[in-house]
């Protein structure tokens, strides 16, 4: 039987450069006590060893609530006879507080956004993987390998990446949305849903302008400003939660979503159209890394290569709701899903990064003004 360990915050959540960032409620103080009380018990059970060791035959898995089927965790359990200690957390700025806090150690193995990995690696929190112990390594799709936060691949391993996608109801709509430039189109006035993220949405502005997501450069970014302010007729709503529910309820023809609000609306709307933007896509990763100091390091290995497993990565795929990041657990989708969780050849792709001071303090002007004139 699987330990549930509940850690709770009253941290607030920092601007997430990744598309896969959200933030979640604080617990009360005494809510908090409690929680942090369990952590440290259970963590006191899983910490049997030094760097490495295994004098535990307990594996503390940290990260979001509802990231792993049952069936995966209970198989992992009974293949290796390791129990999986699952420890939550609601933010990625959480995560690094507590990881921050135990110089690395306490968890053995954790799942988290690409930008605040590359924290951690910066901060000396994550070792470097002995790939030699990962038997499945040669599955993971390249295309998510050598990125901005693990650039030699040395820290991490894909789980999972959110591509946010259009969506629109061609009920609605009297024309053929192929790309973000068609937001722009003058029939859509007033009936444009969008999540909340302000890197993202000025991104997509970047891509319909042919820049890049990330660039630096002031004057394109307070270009793609400008543009944004043209776009604002057409948004009907700016939020993160549930956006799909705009275009669900009819309250907006189209949308732009998160990975996960793609497919919860397509579940509920099969007729519902989704476009993979001519202009290119912009993801984000979730990716599995070992603390400097896990204490059972060794257990994280056998965990990784469990879920590398074609099998296993395909289950976990179907169940999270993120784009496949196995080529050959990918294989394994139903063909009936898999156009929303395995990500399209020969499109070019690119993720948010971390920016400059000066250019963030730029993105985070064009943002503002783009939404006090969507009000």
């Amino acid at each position: 039987m699987r330990k549930n360990m509940y850690a709770g915050f009253l941290a607030a959540a920092l601007a997430a450069s990744s598309v896969l960032a959200g933030c979640g409620d604080s617990a009360s103080e005494a809510t908090k006590a409690d929680q942090d009380a369990q952590e440290t018990s259970a963590q006191g059970e899983a910490s049997g060893g030094e760097n490495g060791g295994s004098g535990s035959n307990e594996l503390v898995l940290y990260t979001w609530d509802l990231m792993f089927p049952d069936e995966i965790l209970d198989g992992f359990e009974e293949e290796t006879g390791i129990e999986v200690v699952y420890s939550k957390f609601d933010t990625d700025e959480a995560m690094f507080q507590k990881l921050s806090t135990a110089e690395g150690g306490d968890y053995d193995l954790i799942f988290a956004d690409d930008y605040i990995i590359e924290s951690a690696i910066d901060a000396g929190l994550v070792q470097k993987l002995d790939t030699s112990k990962l038997e499945n390594y040669g599955n993971i799709d390249s295309r998510y390998q050598g990125q901005f936060y693990d650039p030699d691949d040395e820290y991490t391993v894909p789980f999972g990446a959110g591509i946010p996608l259009i969506v629109y109801d061609p009920e609605l709509v009297d024309f053929e949305i192929t790309g973000y430039e068609d937001l722009w189109n003058e029939n859509l006035t007033d009936s444009v849903a969008l999540i909340a993220n302000g890197r993202v949405i000025t991104g997509i502005t970047l891509l319909s302008m042919g820049e890049s997501m990330n660039t630096e450069d002031t004057a394109v970014i307070e270009a793609a400003g400008e543009k944004l302010l043209q776009l604002a007729p057409n948004v009907r709503l700016i939020q993160d939660d549930n956006t799909q529910n705009a275009l669900l309820n009819g309250e907006a023809s189209v949308a732009f979503l998160y990975t996960s609000q793609v497919y919860a609306a397509l579940q509920e709307n099969p007729d519902l159209k989704v476009v993979v933007p001519e202009e290119g896509l912009g993801f984000g990763v979730i990716a599995g890394f070992i603390p400097s100091q896990a204490p059972n390091s060794e257990a994280a290995y056998q965990f990784l290569d469990y879920i590398l497993d074609a099998e296993h990565s395909a289950a976990c795929t179907q169940y999270v709701g993120y784009y496949s990041t196995n080529t050959a657990g990918a294989e394994l989708i139903p063909e009936d899903v898999a156009q929303l969780l395995v990500a399209p050849e020969g499109k070019t792709m690119e993720m948010v990064e971390n920016v400059s001071q000066e250019a963030n303090d730029v993105y985070n002007k064009v943002w503002t003004e783009f939404k006090a004139a969507c009000d």
